[in-house]
């Protein structure tokens, strides 16, 4: 069986904007570019929540999915959302997925496991995906050593890790609050 994987999601948080960026590769079986241009951040509840997922394509839909019906039920309360949501995986009424995602709004920026956890970052700088390490270390030194934006930096981060990992490329999404 194939399966659809690989992509990095890359969150900065800085100056009162946080901004979510995520590359567009899909690739399938570890060796085949399957898809270039996919869109995995997106804004949701009214625009005033956005979320990047990476991970197995049908999990991370799944994820996202759910959070989504979440935030609905919560009044887009983003930490209530999270931490019901994670509450599901650790009653066992749910299937553990294989996915993650990085999801925002104007006060609160958490990392969602499709396992059951929920890490708010401490520097307002996270990653996930398969360049999640790249693009973290990436957007941690233009933190701390540039005046860039939000926005710049999730995106240099993101165009950095491409040039690295294999199953990131430079077809770039960002979403800013």
């Amino acid at each position: 069986m194939n399966e659809f994987m690989g992509t990095t999601i890359c969150a900065v948080k800085k100056d009162g904007h946080t901004a979510i960026a995520g590359d567009g590769q899909v690739t399938m079986s570890q060796s085949i570019i399957f898809k270039n241009n996919a869109v995995k951040v997106r804004r949701i509840y009214n625009g005033n929540v956005i979320f990047g997922f990476a991970g197995s394509v049908a999990d991370a839909f799944t994820l996202s999915e759910r959070f989504e019906e979440m935030l609905n039920k919560y009044s887009g309360n983003l930490m209530r959302s999270a931490v019901e949501l994670a509450e599901l995986w650790r009653s066992d009424k749910v299937r553990k997925l294989e996915a993650m995602m990085i999801t925002a709004d104007k006060d609160s920026l958490l990392i969602v496991s499709g396992t059951g956890e929920v890490i708010e970052p401490e520097d307002g700088v996270c990653a996930i995906g398969s360049g999640g390490n790249y693009a973290l270390a990436a957007a941690r030194a233009l933190t701390q050593e540039t005046n860039y934006t939000a926005e710049e930096i999730a995106r240099k981060a993101l165009k950095i890790a491409s040039e690295i990992c294999v199953f990131t490329n430079g077809h770039i999404t960002c979403e800013v609050l």
